[in-house]
């Protein structure tokens, strides 16, 4: 790094303009006339960098040169410091390079220093700049740590080392609910439905971040290998992430049939609007389904649009989503996954007909046609009587009977016929790809083992990215760090 002087006629930029009329010799001399376009390219970017590097530099420079002395300045304590301390150093990574920042410093006798100008500049309280740590949001929020120290080592000019990309990913999410929860209320239409939908995926934890309960059986199993875990030896190494969608979209008519032979004359399905997916591992299911009203709160607060929640059918997510709705004196129209009744479905053919049957093509069609249409009861009874009449096995009821029982418990949220006649959504395949995209691509990378903190900061930011709203995010964030390091500095 140049040295730089504190000559009053000395001309901070000169540095700057020394290293660009080099680049532009190099660029005219012999020798690069016969490089190919690729080293012009690095040679460009590199020297290039150090430019822009000597620029920020020479600003902050002047900023320090043009600092005023002032007789005293308060602190976070309220204690005046009055003995100040001329060309205090600090360094600053940037997407660079390293830079130096000059400033005052204030104290007294045993109190800490307080700097002024790194308020002005809004410095954070470690070495890495906000367009490093923004960078490292960006990264993170698509790829593993070691893609990302990768990625910021060969695109920028800073350095930061894995263990600190770690720390800085956990400290830029940490606003990501403050973010959500500032946007004021939104005037509903009063037209459109109103979707939500809610999920879980586990993830696979470092062994002291499991719950209690999962740790415990964890410690309890034998292992067949000492040095990795063999197939379904998982099953007590994970925690389950709540996964929660929720989006405005406008009606869809269609019927039985158009659903189940996917004619191709159908209406475009309209595309959801003001989409936004999050998922949390600390805050559980209960805590996620409240944010997750809430949120709907927030955006149609006197519930002038048609809620439809989108379930799977988890009894512990149906009692917390019956209990929160009632809390907060919401009315919503839950309705179970279509598709999963077709898994039970397809189940139950298997126990009459050869897999990959047209008969069991054709018995899916039918019973699946007539639940859609409002005869679940009918299905179900249907289902039993033909395994009866052809005298199944114990082992083949099995699945006829799981089918029936599926059917006839969550009767009620089988209400296609009532969801079609309206144009409500009776698919969860918004948080389907949620939990893969926001949860499972990123988060079950092999190998990976989380711990509780980390794995929540990627989740937020993962969240931020897929909203597309991380740049709005990290401003706030930035607002955030000045309210929460300067708030009180002169």
């Amino acid at each position: 790094m140049r040295a730089y002087t504190n000559c009053q006629e000395f001309d901070e930029f000169s540095f700057a303009r020394e290293q660009f009329e080099d680049l532009v010799m190099k660029l005219r001399e012999g020798t690069t006339q016969w490089m190919e376009h690729g080293d012009i390219e690095a040679l460009v970017e590199a020297e290039g960098r150090e430019i822009l590097r000597l620029l920020f530099q020479a600003h902050l420079d002047i900023r320090s040169e043009n600092e005023e002395r002032v007789e005293s300045v308060c602190g976070r304590d309220l204690i005046e410091r009055q003995h100040c301390r001329a060309n205090c150093q600090r360094h600053l990574t940037t997407l660079f390079g390293e830079v130096v920042v000059r400033r005052l410093g204030y104290s007294g006798v045993d109190l800490n220093s307080i700097f002024p100008q790194d308020a002005r500049l809004n410095l954070p309280r470690d070495k890495y700049s906000h367009g490093l740590r923004r960078r490292i949001a960006e990264a993170v929020a698509k790829g593993a740590f070691g893609e990302t120290y990768s990625s910021i080592k060969s695109t920028t000019g800073g350095h930061v080392p894995k263990r600190q990309i770690e720390g800085i990913s956990r400290e830029i999410a940490q606003d990501f609910d403050a973010f959500y929860a500032r946007r004021s209320e939104t005037e509903a239409s009063g037209e459109g439905i109103l979707a939500l939908s809610c999920d879980s995926k586990g993830i696979t934890m470092r062994h002291e971040d499991l719950r209690p309960q999962t740790r415990k059986a964890a410690e309890k199993e034998s292992h067949k290998l000492q040095t990795r875990l063999s197939r379904g030896e998982k099953r007590n190494r994970k925690r389950q992430a709540t996964v929660a969608a929720i989006y405005s979209t406008l009606p869809y008519y269609r019927n039985a049939e158009e659903i189940l032979n996917k004619t191709e004359d159908r209406m475009p399905r309209p595309r959801p609007s003001e989409k936004r997916v999050w998922a949390s591992i600390e805050k559980g299911m209960e805590g996620v389904i409240e944010q997750l009203i809430e949120e709907a709160l927030r955006r149609d607060p006197r519930q002038e649009k048609q809620w439809v929640m989108l379930v799977d059918g988890q009894e512990a997510q149906l009692r917390l989503i019956h209990r929160i709705t009632q809390k907060y004196k919401v009315d919503v129209v839950i309705i179970q996954d279509f598709v999963h009744v077709l898994e039970y479905l397809w189940n139950a053919a298997y126990s009459f007909y050869e897999e990959g049957s047209k008969e069991a093509e054709t018995f899916v069609y039918e019973h699946a046609l007539g639940i859609l249409t409002g005869k679940v009861s009918e299905m179900a009874a249907g289902i039993r009587r033909s395994a009866t009449r052809r005298r199944l096995s114990n082992s083949k009821r099995q699945a006829v009977d799981k089918c029936a029982n599926y059917l006839l418990k969550n009767k009620k949220r089988l209400n296609y016929a009532k969801a079609l006649k309206n144009g409500w959504p009776i698919a969860t395949g918004v948080i389907e790809g949620a939990c893969r995209h926001l949860v499972k691509d990123r988060m079950g990378i092999t190998g990976a083992r989380w711990s509780l903190e980390g794995a929540e900061a990627i989740l937020r930011l993962r969240a931020l990215h897929i909203n597309g709203d991380l740049e709005d995010y990290m401003h706030f964030h930035k607002q955030q760090e000045q309210w929460r390091h300067y708030k009180m500095a002169a």
